[in-house]
């Protein structure tokens, strides 16, 4: 179920160069959302009609989390808010990381569910997050960044393993998370993974090579975020029901897939 609500804002932070948090206390939003699932958050400004999604980082009772990069002229507004203030939020949105599904969809084609590799690059990061904490199987993660301003790093560290990569080599592995997954030998039975496009065509890849089922959520650009406007169609191997086309919205059916069943 989806709601929406003029939430407050109980703290606004700082985290990166462009990086910025919101603490949001919710009504029924942050009680109904799982891992995976984002929100859209509309500006105080009409002329700026549409919402942004924002993938949900963090979920603790009433209180909902964001991490985002400033893009454009609403992430923007969003980072100069202050806590007391308010924003409309509807959500949750989308269709997260069922993890009760996926660890029985798994086992039913004889596989395990004891061991996960996550994956996150660069605004791909916070999503991970809130899986990773609610994982309670042994798990690493992979996070990819920039440089050496390693958001979240501490937080990853309190609930899984975790394994840094960075573009100019300044903090862990010089190079991808692909790359430096290979380099530690890291091994699981499933993948987690979300960040640009060309990460998670490694990821799919990677997952194939070692046999093993991966769980993408994709980044694309959405218009009403509901599943109306087919803004933020994907390719996929399964006929829509309505269209009979071999598509599906990332906002709706997505934002994450079964590796196996999207083109990317």
């Amino acid at each position: 179920m989806t709601f929406r609500e003029n939430a407050t804002i109980t703290k606004a932070t700082k985290l990166a160069t462009g990086v910025f948090e919101i603490w949001f206390e919710t009504k029924d939003i942050a009680k109904a959302a799982i891992p995976g699932q984002f929100i859209s958050v509309y500006s105080n400004h009409g002329e700026r009609l549409l919402p942004r999604p924002i993938s949900i980082c963090r979920i603790d009772g009433n209180l909902l989390r964001i991490v985002y990069r400033v893009v454009g002229a609403g992430t923007d507004e969003f980072s100069k808010m202050q806590v007391g203030e308010k924003l409309t939020i509807q959500g949750p949105l989308g269709n997260g990381y069922e993890l009760d599904k996926i660890k029985a969809a798994i086992e039913a084609k004889g596989g395990n569910f004891k061991k996960a590799l996550l994956f996150g690059g660069g605004i791909g990061v916070p999503p991970m997050l809130e899986l990773a904490a609610s994982l309670d199987i042994e798990t690493d993660v992979v996070l990819g960044y920039r440089d050496s301003e390693n958001f979240l790093k501490d937080e990853f560290e309190k609930v899984a393993n975790v394994h840094i990569a960075t573009d100019d080599g300044s903090v862990g592995f010089h190079g991808n998370v692909i790359d430096a997954a290979k380099d530690e030998n890291l091994k699981a039975d499933v993948i987690f993974a979300c960040g640009p496009l060309p990460m998670l065509k490694g990821v799919k890849t990677f997952a194939n090579e070692l046999g093993i089922p991966a769980y993408i959520s994709l980044e694309e650009k959405m218009a009403c975020g509901i599943g109306a406007c087919l803004a933020c169609v994907c390719k996929t191997s399964k006929k829509d029901e309505h269209s009979q086309v071999n598509n599906a919205r990332v906002c709706k059916e997505g934002p994450v897939f079964d590796a196996a069943e999207v083109e990317i």
